[in-house]
């Protein structure tokens, strides 16, 4: 079956197998390898993408069920060399530990900020629970998220 979907800005038309994840898809359809394939189960969320602004375990939808939408990828964090504040946050406040779980991490705390630009570390908690890290644990990506959030992204018009 043919599927298009709009991909970090782009419209992409693929001819593929119907139960094709939506995960697999970017992987190996698109070469973005920056969306993750943990537990392929929808418990450890490190291939959380975002449809429409929502963020979703890429692993738990198919590539057919995402055909016209807008799918947005970790790739499309950074514009121009310059890092979105949820990528700088990890950083400053040493939230990449291992990395593995970070994709998901950013995707999730991009659309938590999207749509609640300060948000309490409790709620920050909360958007990230369906994320697991299996380093050291929640207190420095809580930080980053809310490093990100004192420090939104200047607008350009």
């Amino acid at each position: 079956m043919q599927v298009t979907m709009t991909v970090n800005g782009d419209e992409v038309t693929r001819e593929i197998e119907p139960r094709l994840l939506l995960v697999h898809f970017l992987r190996d359809h698109l070469g973005l390898t920056g969306t993750h394939w943990g537990c392929d189960t929808s418990n450890c969320g490190t291939c959380t993408v975002q449809m429409d602004g929502e963020p979703v375990k890429s692993c738990t939808v198919l590539a057919a069920m995402a055909g016209g939408h807008e799918i947005r990828t970790v790739e499309d964090l950074e514009r121009d060399g310059v890092l979105d504040p949820v990528q700088q946050g990890f950083m400053e406040e040493h939230g990449l530990q291992c990395g593995f779980c970070t994709p998901g991490m950013l995707m999730t705390a991009r659309a938590l900020l999207d749509e609640n630009p300060d948000p309490s570390d409790d709620e920050i908690r909360t958007a990230i629970s369906g994320q697991i890290c299996r380093c050291t644990g929640y207190t420095t990506i809580v930080r980053s998220v809310r490093w990100a959030a004192e420090h939104p992204a200047e607008v350009t018009p």
